[in-house]
């Protein structure tokens, strides 16, 4: 018995995302008496071993170039190979875009029950329970899974990253890839300071700014605050900006520790989107504004003055 915990790489560096569920499958494994595993599929250039460092004890390491480009019938197979080499009972993986895609092949695959959303540990003090967040956060649940084998996907920003010292063994894995049925003719890369599915801080935009040649204001913020940018889906519909920064329901769905919406309502798709987000800030010149009564911090004034009065102190700040 053991938790072998998916590790998501992208171009050969480990997701960020990697690093929370790693030291959620460490704490896990702790509370369960057991060991900790990682897997990680396809080529990296990161210091496999320098995982150790999360809690984890042994890196099963698959170096198929096969697995650099997402295949969710391959990764299933390539995982669930994983799990029998390994004897892993319990699989831990981010409810990222990959996770998604995957959690529930894995789980049919290895006849296990799933939690895709979940926010903390399992309560093992009578049974595995797991608590998960639904209705787009806006409840939650209490999840038994009473099957041999469990799956677990863990919202990203919902369990604090710890690294401390610490190496892992790292351990060549010998698995077929699966026959992929998805070709690639091309990969066309987003631009930007930071990707936004990966960002720590994000300055959104909406209708408030009036057109897209006021954007350059919230891009001036988000350069000062390393942050990348986002819009609301009006903004993404008028070809404001492009579609893949769109937020929300029906966009990019983010966890980030600090949101900037700026003239944005704050419509229910909308905050669908981003109400994960550890601390939201809104400024909005509409005190009715329902963005308002999720905020953590609001300013009621015209963007077009308080955006580059922030921007100027935080760039004093970084002069300072």
């Amino acid at each position: 018995m053991s938790v072998l915990i998916f590790a998501d790489q992208t171009e050969g560096h480990i997701k960020k995302s990697s690093f929370e569920v790693l030291t959620y499958g460490a704490a896990l494994a702790k509370q369960l008496n057991t060991t900790a595993d990682a897997l990680v599929l396809g080529t990296v250039n990161s210091d496999l071993a320098s995982l150790g460092k999360y809690g984890v004890t042994k890196v099963y390491h698959a170096a198929n170039d096969t697995f650099n480009h997402v295949d969710a019938q391959v990764y299933t197979k390539a995982i669930a190979d994983a799990v029998a080499a390994s004897g892993a009972t319990v699989i831990v993986l981010s409810q990222n875009q990959t996770g998604k895609a995957i959690a529930g092949r894995i789980a049919a695959a290895l006849t296990a029950g799933l939690v895709a959303g979940a926010i903390a540990l399992p309560d093992t003090s009578n049974g595995f329970v797991v608590k998960k967040s639904v209705f787009s956060g806006k409840a939650f649940a209490n999840v038994s899974i009473t099957s041999a084998v469990k799956v677990i996907a863990l919202n990203p920003n919902s369990f604090h990253t710890a690294a401390t010292e610490g190496t892992a063994e790292v351990v060549a894995l010998n698995i077929t890839p699966a026959a992929g049925k998805i070709k690639i003719a091309a990969i066309n890369k987003v631009s930007g300071e930071v990707p936004l599915t990966e960002a720590d801080i994000v300055v959104s935009g909406g209708r408030g700014l009036k057109g897209p040649e006021n954007w350059g204001m919230i891009e001036d913020l988000a350069h000062e605050l390393h942050a990348a940018t986002a819009c609301s889906r009006p903004v993404a519909d008028a070809d404001w900006r492009p579609h893949h920064e769109h937020v929300g329901q029906t966009g990019v769905q983010i966890a980030p520790n600090l949101y900037f919406a700026i003239g944005i309502s704050g419509a229910i798709q909308h905050l669908a989107g981003v109400n994960r987000s550890k601390v939201i800030v809104v400024i909005n010149k509409d005190p009715e504004a329902p963005f308002f009564k999720a905020a953590d911090y609001g300013i009621v004034g015209d963007a077009f003055e308080v955006v580059p009065q922030l921007t100027a102190e935080i760039r004093k700040m970084h002069n300072a």
